[in-house]
């Protein structure tokens, strides 16, 4: 898997910690998608969730500054729909420490 799709997925492991992904979070998602170039048919693995479970190994192998740089991304996440619920921010702290990043 490569990185681009591999955050992307851990982008949507966040935003729907919750259950819930509102449309400001949606906005959120598909803008990282735009910036990170997914392909049609990478947009489609990410919105089906194809490969959730092997992101965080597809990332071990960044640089500490480009993880510290995701978790940032991650928490812009969590927050896009204005409010930081209990499960994305544990979501949040889950992939940081399992990328080696402390949160």
């Amino acid at each position: 898997m490569d990185t681009r799709t591999a955050k992307c997925l851990l982008l949507t492991k966040v935003l729907v910690a919750d259950g819930i992904m509102t449309e400001n979070e949606r906005g959120f998602l598909d803008g990282a998608m735009n910036r990170m170039g997914l392909s049609p048919d990478e947009r489609r693995r990410v919105l089906n969730l194809d490969g959730w479970d092997d992101a965080e190994q597809a990332l071990v192998g960044l640089s500490n500054e480009e993880k510290q740089e995701l978790v940032g991304q991650l928490v812009d996440a969590a927050s896009s729909d204005g409010r930081l619920s209990p499960l994305e921010a544990q979501m949040v702290k889950r992939i940081s420490a399992a990328l080696g990043v402390q949160s």
